[in-house]
């Protein structure tokens, strides 16, 4: 595995990440409804659950596996290193979440679908996130969603243009932040192919037929979707899919085809080339927010204290 000592998140990030964090970021009342709650209302509880519920790796638990995290761990230098969990669900999916305890959740579904190697993909992807900082502004993207409907609520819907707004900016930023993690799996891999068979795999891949699926089949048909966008209804059609503005709920994450195509142009590119080569922005500290102490008197009073005037101001609301 190659390795990038002391590489920055902004070493790899991809601009449309950048960008759609900025937007997200800009949409009023993001930031001031979202801070000093995350850590206390969706890190502890989702640590407490992940230790009772499922299984964390380790050298004496799936042993192979904390091995293969172990070396993506160190090939992208993220620290402090995630925690490892394994969790009983059919569900070909994985997630990290935590910034001052940062865990990785690969479900058993993953596990027996994919391959030796595109298991270290996924867990390479995975890191890109916690490296990026982005399961932070995840969870406060969520809690300013949550708060912004509140207050549309019990303001009769004046507060929806706020809603509307964050959860716009809220997806668009999670579809986005997928492609600097793929940036991330193509780092710890060199392989831009093994990277898209595993897109390839947990967009359609199954066990039974897995003697049948042909990754050059799924470049030519990544290469015609790229073709339809020729056609202006075309790139209407996925913005409707992409927004929820269809059948279909909003999406979180980019078409596989639309990836794999950023991550090609990306695999050829003289700064992937430079990064390699060693020529890489380096960085003490990544993260989209900093992280800090928060376990100290002060920070609890004061939490407490701002928690007290979100309900003054939800109890005033309701008054009037």
């Amino acid at each position: 595995m190659p390795d990038y000592p002391g590489i920055s998140r902004d070493a790899f990030r991809h601009p449309l990440d950048q960008q759609a964090e900025a937007a997200l970021r800009a949409v009023p009342g993001f930031d001031l409804v979202a801070r000093k709650f995350v850590e206390f209302m969706y890190e502890r509880p989702q640590f407490v659950s992940l230790m009772g519920n499922n299984v964390q790796v380790g050298p004496q638990q799936y042993a192979t596996l904390y091995q293969w995290f172990r070396a993506c761990v160190q090939v992208l230098d993220v620290q402090p290193e995630p925690t490892l969990f394994v969790a009983q669900n059919p569900q070909v999916n994985s997630y990290a979440i935590g910034e001052e305890h940062p865990c990785i959740v690969i479900n058993t579904g993953l596990l027996d679908l994919l391959s030796d190697d595109e298991i270290r993909t996924v867990m390479a992807h995975e890191l890109g996130h916690v490296k990026c900082g982005h399961t932070t502004l995840t969870q406060m993207a969520i809690w300013a969603m949550n708060t912004a409907t509140i207050i549309g609520e019990l303001t009769f819907g004046i507060g929806n243009v706020i809603s509307t707004g964050l959860i716009y900016a809220f997806y668009e930023w999670r579809r986005m932040a997928e492609l600097s993690c793929d940036r991330a799996a193509l780092l710890v891999t060199d392989d831009w192919q093994l990277v898209g068979r595993t897109m390839m795999q947990v967009g359609g891949g199954s066990n039974r037929f897995a003697h049948e699926l042909n990754f050059a089949a799924f470049e030519a048909q990544a290469e015609d979707y790229k073709n339809l966008d020729e056609d202006g209804l075309s790139q209407v059609y996925k913005f409707l899919l992409y927004n929820g503005t269809g059948q279909g709920p909003m999406l979180s994450h980019p078409f596989p085809v639309d990836r794999l195509s950023y991550l090609k142009t990306w695999a050829s590119s003289e700064e992937y080339e430079q990064i390699k080569a060693g020529n890489y922005q380096r960085s003490a500290t990544d993260g989209t927010v900093p992280t800090q102490a928060t376990s100290s008197r002060n920070d609890v009073d004061r939490l407490r204290r701002e928690l007290a005037d979100l309900q003054a101001e939800l109890d005033r609301l309701r008054q009037s």
